[in-house]
């Protein structure tokens, strides 16, 4: 059944009168509202307290007056405490009439109405139109969708959160602290704030404090692969590894795509990007994730999230890979698109706060929560620059805290152009962080340094975002498998022959592909490569060109 509508609930222990009640009110009702009846007082208690977590809402109540299990107007007062703002109509004969008038007076009931109400064109209908129509002035509809409760400032509320976010699930967020819907659910569902963060979902289940694992199999996400061979496996769902998994499933390869967090990569936390070609009013980072998942599943590739790769064995020409869980897939060629990811900020109490006021990437999660705020921003890239915009759409103020003088040396000139542009972002160069102070287990105050004088100052601070270099995602590879420069790139080409030990490795009579890892069929591509240009549109090119290549060593094996 549809939530969209609005119910009107009636109960009479009468199975005639009922019938007669609930005839009626289809008659003229059913294209407007969902009519449900029972005859028992306590299984409709039961019943609406079922429909509540469910996200359902009840516009109207009609109870008769004269039941078994209790009077009708006991019935109305405990429905009222589950639906408070639904109206409540009292079914009664006219020997009860005293007993409506002392209702309406003590437990402010709507109406009474006598029994029988023929025509009902003329003794019922009216009535309840007026009801109804005072009901719709003031009804505000419910989101309805998964729904996160938790503390703002828990690293556990904001991994959910972010983990929701990234894979394109709506959900509204709801704040203990703050919120008093988000009591009433864990009243509603019998639990207490040791369970949170808690996810309710919109058949009115719940999961408390919940892996993301968990949370992914609710969602329709897969982390389980479904086949014992590909002919290619990508790990990493950036815009590299996306773009080759576009290529691979529409060129018939049997392709899978893994991913341990969500769509998108770096540039899937992006609010805009404005310069990709194609998109002249720019676009975000998660429609593009969203875009291309959704063209590369057209295509039947798999996609496994959120499940994470820990190692690549190689057993003659086939690769067997081992995930975080210990399943073991086999492919006959792999991409590795793991990309970026910040470097962490070694500053005192930075790690303290992580996920309490302090956060890497994920200004589009966060934003709202950051409303008159004064909001802190560490970094001088695109990234950075297009975190500040989207921020200051919510913040009181936003500061920008960079080591070089200016944005313009490490910053798309586009972008340095809108920050100026915009009253609540103030750019301080020359400047670092020392020390993240807070209370409450929450970030509070930062101390920052003048590297100009060395002198120190400190500043309240609500949040602070980093946004600071690119630190590979290669560490959950063995270097003696799969080579690396000092900064942790991988190497592929023709760069290979410059180690020593390559030719104890590479036991092919041809060069390696140009894209190629020094183990054959190995491939890597975007950030994560070695010499890679860190723009989108490379490293889609990238992937795509990665796709060539494994059909060329296909051919070979």
């Amino acid at each position: 059944m549809s939530k969209e509508k609005p119910i009107i609930f009636s109960i009479d222990d009468d199975l005639q009168v009922l019938r007669s009640l609930k005839r009626d009110l289809r008659n003229t009702y059913k294209q407007e509202y969902r009519i449900i009846s029972t005859e028992s007082a306590n299984e409709g208690l039961d019943a609406l307290l079922e429909l509540k977590k469910k996200g359902e809402v009840v516009a109207l109540f009609i109870s008769d007056q004269r039941m078994p299990e209790m009077l009708g107007v006991d019935f109305l007062e405990k429905a009222k405490e589950i639906f408070p703002k639904a109206k409540r109509v009292l079914l009664t004969a006219y020997s009860d009439t005293d007993a409506a008038i002392k209702a309406i007076n003590e437990v402010q009931l709507d109406y009474y109405l006598m029994k029988p109400w023929d025509p009902p064109e003329e003794r019922l209908y009216p009535m309840l139109n007026d009801l109804l129509d005072d009901w719709q002035a003031e009804y505000k509809p419910e989101f309805q969708g998964i729904k996160v409760l938790g503390y703002q400032y828990s690293p556990k509320s904001h991994k959910v959160k972010d983990f929701l976010a990234g894979n394109l699930r709506p959900y509204q967020w709801l704040d203990v602290e703050s919120n008093p819907r988000a009591e009433e659910m864990l009243a509603l569902h019998q639990l207490e704030r040791k369970h949170l963060p808690v996810v309710v979902f919109e058949d009115g289940t719940y999961l408390s404090d919940p892996s993301l694992q968990d949370i992914a199999g609710r969602v329709g996400l897969n982390s389980t692969a479904q086949s014992d061979m590909y002919d290619v496996v990508i790990i990493g769902a950036g815009p590299a590894g996306l773009a080759a998994a576009v290529y691979g499933g529409s060129e018939g390869l049997k392709t899978l795509l893994i991913e341990k967090r969500a769509p998108g990569g770096q540039a899937g936390t992006s609010s805009r990007i404005e310069n990709y070609l194609g998109f002249p009013k720019g676009l975000s980072g998660a429609d593009l994730a969203r875009r291309a998942i959704t063209q590369a599943t057209r295509f039947g590739i798999e996609f496994l999230s959120p499940q994470e790769v820990v190692d690549i064995d190689v057993t003659g020409n086939y690769k067997r890979i081992t995930l975080e869980d210990g399943s073991q897939i086999n492919s006959k060629s792999v991409i590795i698109t793991t990309g970026v990811d910040y470097r962490r900020l070694p500053s005192e109490g930075v790690d303290q706060y992580t996920g309490a006021g302090v956060y890497y990437g994920a200004a589009t999660t966060e934003a709202f929560s950051c409303k008159e705020k004064e909001v802190y921003i560490v970094g001088g890239g695109n990234s950075a620059g297009q975190g500040a915009v989207y921020l200051s759409k919510y913040a009181k103020q936003v500061t920008i805290l960079i080591r070089r003088e200016n944005l313009k040396s490490s910053m798309s000139s586009y972008l340095v152009d809108q920050i100026a542009a915009i009253d609540n972002i103030t750019v301080q160069g020359k400047r670092q962080i020392v020390k993240a102070c807070g209370e409450e287990n929450r970030l509070k105050r930062l101390v920052l340094q003048n590297l100009e004088d060395k002198s120190t100052y400190e500043v309240p601070a609500d949040a602070l975002f980093i946004f600071i270099g690119a630190r590979p995602v290669t560490e959950w590879l063995s270097e003696e498998k799969i080579f690396r420069n000092q900064k942790g790139f991988l190497e592929t080409g023709k760069e290979l022959y410059r180690y020593d030990n390559f030719a104890k490795t590479w036991k092919r009579d041809r060069e390696p592909f140009l894209l190629e890892t020094c183990q054959p069929g190995i491939f890597a591509a975007g950030d994560v490569r070695a010499g890679a240009m860190n723009r989108v549109a490379s490293a889609v090119g990238e992937g795509a060109m990665a796709i060539k290549f494994v059909h060329e060593y296909l051919a070979e094996i």
